[in-house]
């Protein structure tokens, strides 16, 4: 409807708008839940907010005196409306990053608590590491300090209906793609939620091994840095292209997928984790299976394993012509305590790969340079939120320590060494302060031993947030 070109102002003019006002602030209340023909409310909605605009002109413009008071309410009013219909068009209505689920992070399961449209959330971590001079042999250490930002992290996320959805994590490393950084896809993935013991995945998708692979928010785990043995061992954060299952069945949650193996022309002596591919141009000629199971029959208490095999050769072949296989198994287990402030958590992984002398000589490693034919690790963490004893609400403040110890040359083939360097062993211990759950500042020291004396201790300070 038009607005007319005279307006007389009299006192039911206010009671008028007010009215209408009322009726399009119910009108877009309802339309936020209900996502049947959005786009088409949203169209109405606006059209009706632009005329009442146009109605407050013209009755601003027909009084000599200036607006009345009741329109500059009704104009702050609108506004707000405004910026209610903005929220219901980027579908974020009352969604927070306040809960894990399937065990991906707060921030990145908002999208599981959508009815439908877009999702946005994220998480950010900036590290101070502020290394020893010396080495525990005491040479020099040669290590300079740093100050990164680590990561800035956007999550992306679509509900389609009840039953279909897409999740998405976009990561920004070292605050640049010029000096050192990169922009990577984490993962990006389709669901099909079908019923809550059984539902499909397929796309670029995190390997459900471990803690902090999944749920690496900085918020949801102690330390300024990612445990060590979950990120030499279990390679975190790993992704590849795959499909699969995941659901809970009782007191039990499981995800199982197929994917692209490793590529084992990357595997060094420091590991695995060059053998990632992470999504990118994947080798397929070998695939993996990986599975995980976690038990939750005990409020607070989470105890599982995960499992991983598959062939890593990718048409590797020796001198002669002979495939390499590299078959890669890794066994993990864990368990994790959650008692009023008290967090107890425990990890133990043991990684075997065949074929490593072929795979030496196809790498032109020699000596102490082998490839481990056995790789291991295990840590256990403790932290107590002091705070809790106060009822302090959403702050916590939690100091922590974790002790840690692995080799990535467990197990070497007969005429190759094994590094002393490489079998390490640190302890942490530190504090964490959240003055709100999505906010946190970590900081600790870490002393590290090897077998060689080369270990070189370190202070670590950092933020993270999650959104």
């Amino acid at each position: 409807m038009q607005a007319s070109t005279e307006v007389k102002w009299t006192t039911r003019s206010p009671r008028r708008l007010a009215g209408a006002l009322l009726a399009l602030v119910l009108a877009a209340t309802a339309a936020a839940p209900a996502r049947a023909g959005e786009a088409e409310r949203i169209a109405e909605l606006e059209k009706q907010v632009a005329a009442l605009k146009a109605e407050v002109a013209a009755l601003k413009s027909a009084t000599a005196q200036g607006a009345p008071p009741a329109v500059a309410e009704i104009e702050r009013k609108i506004e707000v409306l405004a910026q209610e219909i903005e929220r219901i068009k980027l579908g974020e209505a009352a969604v927070e990053a306040d809960r894990s689920d399937w065990g991906l992070g707060p921030a990145a399961s908002k999208i599981y608590r959508k009815a439908q449209g877009v999702s946005i959330g994220g998480y950010g971590e900036m590290l101070y590491q502020g290394f020893d001079d010396t080495r525990d042999d005491g040479a020099r250490s040669g290590r300079t300090d740093e100050l990164d930002f680590l990561r800035a992290v956007f999550y992306f996320g679509y509900k389609f209906d009840s039953k279909w959805l897409f999740n998405s994590e976009v990561e920004y490393e070292h605050a640049s793609t010029g000096e050192g950084g990169e922009v990577s896809v984490e993962f990006a993935y389709l669901d099909y939620l079908h019923r809550p013991e059984l539902n499909f995945r397929a796309g670029m998708v995190l390997l459900p091994v471990g803690f902090v692979n999944e749920l690496h928010e900085p918020t949801v785990y102690l330390g300024a840095k990612r445990p060590d043995v979950e990120r030499v061992i279990l390679p975190t954060t790993w992704r590849e292209n795959g499909l699969g299952l995941f659901g809970d069945v009782g007191d039990f949650s499981y995800r199982a997928y197929l994917v692209n193996g490793m590529d084992a022309s990357g595997f060094t002596a420091s590991g695995i984790r060059g053998g990632r591919q992470k999504g990118a141009l994947a080798k397929a000629e070998d695939l993996a299976l990986v599975a995980r199971l976690d038990w939750h029959g005990v409020p607070g208490l989470t105890v599982g394993a995960s499992a991983y095999r598959g062939d890593s050769g990718q048409g590797l072949t020796t001198a002669a012509g002979a495939g390499i296989d590299a078959t890669t198994t890794i066994l993990e287990g864990h368990a994790e305590w959650r008692y009023r402030g008290l967090e107890l958590r425990g990890l133990w992984v043991k990684a075997e790969i065949d074929d490593v002398a072929a795979l030496n000589a196809r790498l032109g490693l020699s000596g102490a340079n082998s490839v481990g034919e056995e790789l291991s690790g295990t840590y256990l963490q403790a932290g107590w939120d002091v705070l809790s004893v106060f009822g302090s609400g959403q702050a916590a403040l939690i100091p922590y320590a974790r002790w840690e110890t692995f080799d990535t040359q467990s197990a070497v083939p007969a005429g190759f060494l094994r590094g002393a360097a490489r079998d390490v062993e640190s302890l942490t211990v530190g504090v964490a302060w959240k003055p709100i759950d999505r906010i946190v500042f970590k900081a600790d020291y870490q002393d590290y031993d090897n077998g060689a004396g080369t270990g070189v201790d370190q202070v670590n300070v950092a933020l993270g947030y999650t959104f």
